[in-house]
């Protein structure tokens, strides 16, 4: 497995991949570029793809450099262990169902941790979905040393209401809660 920075000839394959495991309509070419924008500081990029021996996409992270995202209504920067000047924002992860189980989730987590240090960011928060098969999301989290800030209900209902985003529990009316969570580097 070689892991390496997400680049225009992974899009697609991580666009399809992202939909596939958290729905229709998650992600989009605009989108990606955007995240991959915003993950980009100082020109590193913050956001990796693994690829197995052929190639293929095995999963993927994208981040977002601290002072480059939104702090919205579903932030708690109050709580947070640094400023919000310090704080990344570690947006999405995925990894195809075949290729679960086998570590690619924190290698894809360390390889951003590496690039937002890199940029200056002190941490990183996420919003994790706490629906994810045996809640892995926050587990996977918490055992690279994420700790809990908020939970929120209804954190993608306006995605559902407003992108058209599917969830693959809810459908067009996601109830899902996040977990937001904080990662000191």
């Amino acid at each position: 497995m070689v892991i390496t920075e997400l680049r225009p000839e992974h899009h697609h394959a991580v666009i399809k991949l992202a939909n596939q495991v958290h729905g229709d309509n998650y992600l989009d070419a605009p989108g990606l570029k955007k995240m991959v924008a915003m993950g980009t500081k100082f020109d590193i990029n913050a956001c990796f793809v693994a690829l197995d021996e052929q190639g293929q996409l095995l999963g993927f992270r994208t981040s977002y450099a601290a002072e480059q995202w939104p702090i919205d209504k579903w932030c708690t920067p109050k709580n947070w262990p640094v400023l919000p000047s310090q704080m990344a924002y570690f947006k999405c992860i995925a990894v195809a169902p075949e290729a679960q189980g086998q570590g690619i989730g924190p290698k894809l987590l360390h390889e951003s941790i590496v690039a937002l240090r890199q940029q200056g960011a002190l941490a990183g928060v996420a919003h994790l979905w706490m629906q994810s098969p045996g809640n892995g999301a926050v587990k996977y989290f918490s055992k690279a040393g994420g700790k809990l800030v908020k939970v929120h209900d209804d954190r993608w209902l306006e995605n559902c209401l407003n992108d058209g985003y599917v969830c693959t529990i809810c459908g067009n009316e996601c109830h899902c809660q996040a977990a937001e969570m904080a990662l000191m580097f």
